[in-house]
């Protein structure tokens, strides 16, 4: 059974993916202008959004830094101008690798600011409309490394965390109301933000993939959308075991 009003056809839907300049958020905004879907691109690298509109005809590049709100309300306002939107996904993160024997408290609030609190700076602008209307879907891009405590995972880890329980919490608000609501958790996906990791990556997924991974599960009306399903059913079974043999079985893994 669907928990979600299921996305199949993109014809003519107006779609508002934040964060998408490169990674996940660009290769799902290929894969849903090709889909025909109406894509807005916002992220903070103006000339990668107008290097989308170039090529993908009818789309919307409108520049933003999620952790200024006046200016997530600015570009909601322009987004809206042509019409409601349809689905807005939020794809925007920021990613490095830390341990509390190493804390960088500016950079460790820097994840919250990005990851977590311009979440809610979108959410608080685009929210009411799709309420007024009792229509919309809203996608979250969250992660695995928000299922349980992991190292060097002190600054990314709790803002997935805190993303995980906002998406549950917004469906249990919102789904009453007609809206649809999506948690996405990705394993490890090669982007920019996982270049910079000096471990092995199990399951490495290009980001195409991961849009496809995305796509499907929104036409089958998920809430959770995990890929790929031969790391994160792993990671699934690890958030049941208590907390002795999952710490000794992390050090094992990790051997860190």
């Amino acid at each position: 059974m669907s928990l979600n009003p299921p996305l199949r056809d993109w014809q003519r839907q107006r779609v508002w993916l934040i964060g998408a300049s490169t990674g996940i958020g660009r290769a799902l905004a290929e894969r849903l202008h090709a889909l025909g879907a109406s894509v807005i691109v916002s992220a903070r690298q103006a000339d990668a959004l107008n290097d989308f509109v170039g090529t993908h005809p009818g789309s919307l590049a409108l520049p933003l830094d999620v952790t200024d709100h006046a200016a997530v309300q600015r570009a909601a306002l322009q987004a809206q101008a042509d019409g409601p939107l349809d689905l807005v996904c939020y794809c925007a993160g920021h990613y490095r690798a830390m341990r509390a024997t190493a804390m960088d408290l500016p950079d460790l609030l820097r994840h919250h600011e990005v990851n977590t609190v311009g979440a809610l700076h979108v959410l608080q602008a685009v929210t009411p409309g799709m309420l007024a209307r009792q229509r919309g879907h809203i996608g979250l891009i969250s992660s695995v490394a928000g299922f349980r405590g992991l190292p060097q995972s002190l600054a990314y880890g709790p803002t997935k965390a805190a993303l995980i329980n906002l998406a549950e919490t917004l469906y249990l608000d919102l789904q009453p109301h007609g809206l649809g609501v999506s948690l996405i958790n990705p394993g490890f996906v090669e982007t920019p933000l996982t270049a910079h990791n000096e471990f092995h990556m199990p399951a490495l997924i290009s980001p195409a993939e991961a849009a496809q991974a995305i796509v499907e599960g929104w036409a089958q009306g998920a809430f959770e959308i995990h890929f790929p399903k031969r790391f994160t059913r792993m990671m699934k079974l690890l958030r049941l075991l208590p907390y002795r043999l999952y710490f000794a079985l992390v050090r094992r893994l990790t051997r860190l």
